[in-house]
């Protein structure tokens, strides 16, 4: 069964600007995204599938849809604010959608087969496709579900024009994931790296630290799972409007709870995306390079 790849557009960009996502930044006006959706073409991907939002959808038509819709199977869902389980209402004052475990879940009627999930704004490089797809395609059955992630080393994901947010990782001897912790504002300073833990505490990070990026690799039994925990963080931060549902909260949970593995796929590739409008230069020298 041919893998699909979903790709979270629904970001906001307020960093940024504008809308990143459809940002041409290539040497012939390609977007970061499209750079991904050729690779998931060439590794025998079956079907895209977006989440965006609804304001985006007449724009990211034109730019994306028409362009690929004669070379894959395309699909996209709308992630907003009212996108919540029956019994549920979005408080008035929210403004932000509820984060990257949410988007992937309003994906679940779109996807009936194994998938990869990216953000829209990465570029991960060719061979992250490549190593996930033959990991899909080779999972046994077993009674604990083992899903993927694709690790980067934490020094070649850093911007040099802010702190940024990853999924710091401890990986076991067998390359499957023990833990992930999210560290904000990880920056360069002098010669260290830090960030800020959940507790508000600084701490010190390695170049060589396994992060995520957001490249996972799920089967439909994801969904299920996150359903249920979806509807359990609405319960518990219905009167927070800033709570946002996020994918290493999730993967820690079935980790410490024993309801699935997370093999860690490392790659030596550098990362790079457009955080900051100040990243815009050096992502676009930087796709020079892959023409």
């Amino acid at each position: 069964m041919k893998p699909t790849l979903l790709i979270l557009a629904a970001g906001m960009g307020s960093r940024y600007g504008g809308l990143k996502q459809l940002d041409r930044l290539g040497p012939n006006g390609e977007t970061i995204m499209d750079y991904s959706i050729s690779y998931a073409i060439a590794n025998n991907f079956g079907k895209i599938v977006f989440v965006i939002r609804k304001n985006m959808e007449t724009d990211f038509r034109e730019i994306i849809i028409e362009q690929y819709k004669n070379q894959i199977e395309i699909d996209y869902v709308f992630q907003e604010l009212d996108s919540l389980p029956d019994g549920f209402s979005t408080p008035a004052d929210r403004v932000k959608p509820y984060g990257t475990a949410h988007a992937i879940l309003t994906a679940k009627s779109a996807i009936n087969e194994p998938f990869v999930v990216i953000n829209a704004d990465d570029f991960y490089g060719k061979e992250a496709f490549y190593t996930i797809s033959n990991f899909l395609n080779s999972q046994p059955q077993d009674s604990i579900p083992t899903f993927a992630m694709v690790g980067y080393k934490l020094g070649n994901t850093l911007s040099e024009n802010g702190g940024v947010s990853r999924g710091v990782c401890s990986v076991d001897s067998d390359n499957y994931l023990r833990s992930i912790e999210e560290i904000t504002k990880i920056r360069r300073v002098d010669n260290t790296i830090q960030g800020i833990k959940s507790d508000g505490t600084t701490t010190h990070l390695l170049p060589e630290q396994i992060v995520s990026m957001n490249f996972w690799g799920f089967t439909p039994l994801f969904f299920d799972k996150l359903e249920e925990l979806f509807i359990d963080f609405l319960k518990k931060s219905k009167q927070d409007i800033t709570a946002e549902f996020q994918i290493p909260t999730v993967i820690h949970h079935l980790i410490k709870n024993n309801l699935a593995k997370i093999y860690v796929l490392t790659t030596n590739a550098s990362w790079f995306g457009v955080t900051y409008k100040e990243d815009r230069p050096f992502v676009v020298e930087k796709l020079k390079t892959m023409s």
